[in-house]
């Protein structure tokens, strides 16, 4: 245990405002401090090992502890620990914004750097206003996203949030952003589902096609784009149906509509490539970015836009009148840059294609226990639905989710030794996105820990 262990509680208590916490059950219970991390392990302050097995909070896509990516860091504060990119440039922010956009499919070829997820969402919006004011078509500000999507606290892209208990008390917030339904097909409506009930290319164009639904009750000529997820987080990663984003994509060109493509989890090996754009083989007109960018060990963020958006811009006294103190940090820059070598000369995106299969099938072994409805997603990113009838699929209430999930299941995970999430932001799941240097004998612990756990569950209801 540290030393100081006592007062770092104390001070915890007294000073520390931690995020989306419910400071109240700490009333009578120690904080969790976390103080180390080894590959895919954290260690608390007691010295107990946990799988992480959210790689933070989908960040730490190499682990913990490279000293590789600690060294970038040290070497470039060494050199120039800041400088702001209003009108300047530094060669860590030039480098990383040509390799980026290296890997950025069709023309995104220019990269705005931003400080996180939230921002790079924040300045997608802005965009798509600013561009379109540029352009001649003044009233296309709208936005349009989908049901329980998950985009970010800032007041624009908490806007863009499909979660109304996340805004409620916040608002008013910014106007002018509609909702369309989610890809959830373990809840898709049967009539989506085409003749047969199971036609999932015909609930994919179904769900595309309730976008187009939107733009045309909103009119055309106020729409400025589409947020969408590549593989949507909050809900519990639904994954799009066949077809669906090729729909979206013809329905954004007919009616002059940015598709924006917020990759803020999926981006940088999540869903085993680079961006999942180029997964499921659609062309965004922006892609949001973050969290794996630097695996965490620097806060570094982007907007990734195509040449056309850009291109009012590069004349005259004309400029986006935008931007972050931070965003594109030399020392986040640089470590950006190391981790993005380490992607390429350690093969990480080959070893989640390769291990992708694995990790599915250790989590559908948990379907045999009669609390889990559904496990879905791709890559190393899956969400397990929890159920209290898997024959009718029918969910638990409220009070039932609040006693099952923070009353029992998430405090348990973590006292058996896996971090990750259980969440109630719509059905009950809980996720799953270790490093992506996990490998079978850590899907193996994570399959061993939940089954132990989800049977307590079960034996409780």
């Amino acid at each position: 245990m540290l030393p100081d262990y006592d007062h770092l509680q104390k001070a915890a208590k007294d000073h520390l405002w931690m995020h989306f916490t419910r400071h109240g059950s700490y009333e009578a219970a120690d904080v969790p401090v976390i103080v180390r991390g080894e590959g895919v392990h954290l260690y608390d302050a007691h010295g107990k090992r946990y799988l992480d097995g959210l790689a933070g909070l989908f960040v730490s896509q190499l682990g913990h502890g490279r000293r590789d990516l600690a060294e970038a860091a040290a070497t470039q504060a060494g050199e120039l620990a800041f400088h702001p990119l209003w009108s300047y440039a530094h060669p860590t922010a030039i480098r990383l914004a040509e390799r980026v956009a290296s890997y950025a499919p069709g023309d995104l070829n220019r990269v705005f750097f931003t400080t996180g997820g939230g921002e790079a969402v924040e300045s997608a919006w802005k965009l798509a206003k600013n561009y379109f004011k540029l352009t001649g078509r003044p009233m296309k500000h709208k936005v349009i996203s989908r049901s329980i999507a998950y985009h970010g606290t800032t007041q624009g892209a908490l806007s863009i949030t499909g979660l109304p208990l996340l805004k409620q008390q916040f608002e008013p917030l910014v106007p002018s952003t509609f909702r369309v339904p989610n890809t959830n097909a373990y809840r898709a409506p049967a009539h989506a589902l085409g003749p047969g009930g199971d036609d999932l290319e015909a609930y994919g164009r179904w769900a595309a096609d309730q976008i187009a639904v939107a733009i045309e009750n909103e009119g055309p000529d106020t729409v400025a784009a589409v947020f969408l997820e590549p593989v949507q987080n909050a809900g519990g990663c639904f994954p799009p149906p066949p077809g669906y984003f090729q729909r979206v994509r013809e329905i954004c060109d007919r009616y002059d509509v940015l598709l924006v493509s917020d990759e803020v989890i999926c981006a940088f090996g999540r869903l085993g490539h680079m961006f999942g754009a180029e997964r499921y083989g659609y062309q965004p007109d922006i892609i949001t970015c973050a969290k794996g960018l630097t695996s965490g060990y620097s806060p570094l963020g982007a907007m990734i836009a195509s040449d056309r958006l850009m291109e009012p811009f590069l004349h005259g006294s004309e400029w986006f009148a935008h931007g972050y103190t931070f965003g594109g940090h030399p020392v986040s820059c640089a470590v950006a840059l190391a981790n993005l070598d380490a992607f390429e000369e350690e093969g990480v995106l080959a070893h989640v294609r390769a291990n992708e299969p694995g990790f599915r099938a250790t989590l559908e072994r948990l379907k045999d226990l009669p609390i889990v409805g559904d496990v879905r997603g791709d890559g190393y990113f899956y969400g397990i639905e929890l159920v209290k009838d898997q024959a009718t699929k029918e969910s638990f209430d409220d009070d039932e989710s609040e006693r099952l999930l923070y009353g029992f299941v998430s405090k348990s995970l973590f006292a058996e030794g896996l971090y990750c999430r259980a969440d109630d932001r719509g059905d009950p799941v809980i996720q799953l996105a270790p490093p992506l240097v996990a490998t079978q004998e850590h899907f193996d612990e994570m399959e061993q820990i939940l089954r132990t756990v989800l049977d307590k569950a079960w034996a409780q209801i």
